[in-house]
């Protein structure tokens, strides 16, 4: 089946800790994802959710670095330094909704596996 060559083994983790398309779904004993019914379809439209909400808060986190330099380097500079703590706090919010919304994708997930 083609999912064998998609996935070597259910087992797997995904690059830089983010999960693998095929998180949520069940295994046979080659180690390839079972796509039984319309259910393991949501469990895969769940996993790229999930996979792109961590994207998203990885570039959240790289946004409050560069927003942290950006202040570090204003000089004193009132409207540099205000833009440098807007681009943090922008940053926070987002990592913030990025976590909320990785953890209701998990509990939604969890429902269907």
């Amino acid at each position: 089946m083609i999912f064998q060559y998609l996935a070597a083994a259910c087992l797997d983790h995904g690059i830089l800790g983010l999960p693998t398309w095929y998180q949520y779904l069940n295994c046979n004993s080659d180690g390839a994802p079972i796509i039984n019914n319309i259910n393991d379809i949501w469990s895969i439209a769940a996993a790229i959710i999930d996979i792109l909400l961590k994207l998203s808060a990885l570039i959240a986190v790289g946004i409050t670095i560069y927003g942290g330099a950006q202040y570090m380097t204003s000089s004193g500079n009132a409207e540099k330094t205000n833009k440098a703590k807007n681009t943090i706090i922008s940053a926070a919010i987002g990592l913030l909704i990025c976590s909320i919304s990785i953890t209701v994708v998990h509990f939604v997930a969890g429902s269907f596996h």
